[in-house]
């Protein structure tokens, strides 16, 4: 059996952004897969624009990854006590996509912030974002990593123990949603 496509999504555009980070740690901890990392810096979504040019290549390669991928985890940073607008804008564009690429999607949502609650208010609110789509967003364990600035190390791991035995046992909880 082939290894299990796992997609990444981002709400930082910023290459060397801590929500990077903490998806390139969670595909390590997930073990061996074919692990990507999805563009989201796409056009603002605008009705004008989808019914003057169609859907943008760039949003459609994104719902076309997110079907073909076998999970997809999704880190977030907080902004005003949310999710990025990056992240919020993709969800839009690719929501306006043929067919349903999200439905029955195992998914695991983790966020990575500045302040001392890691991004927790983010999830929350982008875990009802997702309501619509009806993903099987795992429920747990939460994944919030406070003060992103000095949590991992020069080689982009994570330096707390107790951070990597979370996001071990998130990942080990998405492999078993698809049977892996």
């Amino acid at each position: 059996m082939s290894d299990p496509i796992l997609l990444g999504l981002s709400g930082s555009l910023r290459a060397g952004s801590g929500n990077r980070k903490l998806l390139r740690e969670a595909a390590r901890l997930f073990g061996p897969c074919s692990f990507q990392e999805a563009g989201l810096n796409l056009p603002l979504y605008d009705g004008d624009l989808e019914d003057s040019q169609g859907i943008p290549d760039a949003v459609q390669q994104l719902a076309d990854q997110i079907n073909a991928a076998d999970a997809v985890i999704i880190s977030t940073p907080e902004y005003n006590k949310g999710p990025s607008g990056v992240l919020k804008n993709a969800l839009d564009w690719v929501s306006r996509t043929d067919g349903k690429p999200w439905l029955n999607k195992p998914v695991a949502v983790m966020s990575a912030a500045a302040g001392r609650a890691g991004g927790e208010r983010a999830q929350m609110v982008l875990r009802g974002f997702m309501v619509p789509f009806r993903p099987c967003i795992l429920p747990g364990p939460e994944m919030h990593l406070a003060g992103v600035g000095n949590a991992f190390d020069k080689t982009g791991r994570l330096q707390s123990e107790q951070h990597v035995r979370t996001l071990t046992e998130l990942m080990q909880a998405l492999r078993a949603e698809i049977g892996g």
